[in-house]
């Protein structure tokens, strides 16, 4: 029997197990959405679940399906993997192209995670490349330019005072930059740096007075597999001094904290956070949160309410630590894509939060892989989330024609756009 087939065989073996022991973990109830979510109690995941349906991309005019009293359209199309969305002041907007690539895998279940993920156009040849594009008609971008080739996974993007700076896997670079240039010159100077690995991704956010950035620096593993010594400095938003280049962590326990944005009535900065995998469907569910200087919110130990994970070994000093977050978002919804909408952006859309979510591959019955809004009042949310962007997945989940990462207000201040790393789109949402 040749290797590929024995290959092949293993991964139907462990998709297999993993679908036997879907019954066990599968929850039918309503997702833990809220300020006081019903999560589940968990139960943990001997073969963990492994689903994702394949990627399919859009063909023809199918796209995806606008909230009543908005409409969507292509803002540019035939990128490679868009993960990240940057609009500057001019009005250019800028678009991060990466995705991780397959390394050795360490176990059976390891390279059947990789073949599905793979599957899912979730890995793959990175193109490491920011593209630029400018003006807009029929809410169609005009022009197209490769604004940077060559960096490693680029992610966050930032312009302060002149100077633009990119957010790679593995630290953060700065490049000079004039108004209206299409290109970044330079070899790019290092400002602050990150171990590469596990969580790839590397969100940027400017403090308002622009003397600092911050950065969401997710874990190496689930839940601390390799060791706490090896999640040193991660699972955490980092704040880096842009005048004297000093970088310190800004609160830890945070698993895997992408998209950041500010709230601007009290000035707290806010995050999404991807949760834990092996203890069932909602269990626990991934997290809106507003994010304290110094404070602690249980990863690895804990979760929500200071809810012990007891495949991990006991902590009581931190578990009492941690903090409870704001807000929570559904099971393995995979949110990573953050901004603040102010209220006018979109018609009949209050002011609140756009949160991009990429979708679950670690349950039964998959969630996410829409864009939602979350409403927010006197600087907290205030209501139940609303669909702004769906139809990504098909009905029978076998396919993903889309997959939404990140979210930014448009330059006009009346659309919102989204990175869509599966078909390879920018969408813009804007009125009807």
């Amino acid at each position: 029997m040749a290797i590929s087939d024995i290959a092949a065989r293993g991964v139907a073996l462990i998709g297999a197990a993993a679908i036997r022991a879907r019954r066990f973990t599968r929850h039918d109830g309503p997702p833990a959405v809220g300020g006081a979510p019903d999560i589940p109690e968990a139960r943990k995941q001997r073969v963990m679940t492994l689903k994702m349906p394949t990627a399919k991309g859009w063909e023809g005019d199918h796209r995806p399906t606008p909230a009543p009293g908005l409409k969507v359209t292509a803002f540019a199309r035939d990128l490679q993997h868009p993960r990240w969305i940057e609009v500057l002041p001019n009005g250019d907007t800028l678009v991060a192209e990466a995705i991780p690539a397959r390394g050795k895998p360490k176990s059976a279940f390891d390279y059947a995670a990789q073949v599905t993920m793979a599957r899912a156009g979730a890995m793959g040849t990175s193109a490491n490349r920011i593209t630029l594009y400018r003006g807009l008609k029929d809410g169609v971008a005009q022009e197209r330019h490769t604004f940077r080739e060559g960096l490693n996974q680029p992610f966050g993007m930032a312009l302060v005072n002149g100077t633009f700076y990119v957010g790679n896997t593995d630290g953060v670079l700065a490049f000079d930059h004039a108004e209206g240039a299409t290109r970044l010159q330079g070899p790019g100077r290092p400002v602050a740096s990150f171990k590469p690995g596990g969580h790839w991704t590397r969100s940027l956010l400017a403090s308002p007075d622009g003397t600092k950035l911050y950065a969401g620096v997710g874990s190496l593993s689930n839940i601390g597999d390799m060791g706490m010594e090896a999640e040193e400095d991660r699972a955490a938003i980092h704040e880096i001094d842009l005048a004297t280049g000093t970088q310190r962590i800004f609160a830890g326990g945070l698993r895997n904290p992408v998209g950041l944005a500010w709230e601007p009535s009290t000035g707290a900065l806010w995050t999404v956070v991807n949760e834990r995998d092996g203890l069932g469907d909602e269990t626990p569910p991934d997290y809106l949160t507003s994010v304290k200087d110094g404070a602690f919110y249980g990863w690895p130990w804990c979760y929500w309410d200071r809810v012990v994970d007891d495949r991990v070994p006991a902590n009581p000093e931190m578990v009492a630590k941690a903090l409870t977050p704001d807000y929570a978002l559904g099971g393995h919804t995979a949110c990573l894509g953050l901004a603040w909408v102010p209220e006018g952006t979109l018609p009949g859309v209050p002011a609140g939060m756009a949160i991009g979510q990429h979708g679950s591959w670690n349950r039964a019955t998959l969630s996410g892989y829409r864009v939602i809004h979350v409403p927010f009042s006197d600087g907290k949310p205030s209501g139940p989330p609303r669909d702004l962007l769906t139809g990504f997945l098909s009905e029978d989940e076998k396919w993903s024609y889309g997959r939404p990462v990140g979210v930014a207000v448009g330059a006009d201040a009346r659309s919102l756009l989204v990175a869509d790393d599966v078909g390879n789109v920018i969408w813009r949402i804007a009125g009807a």
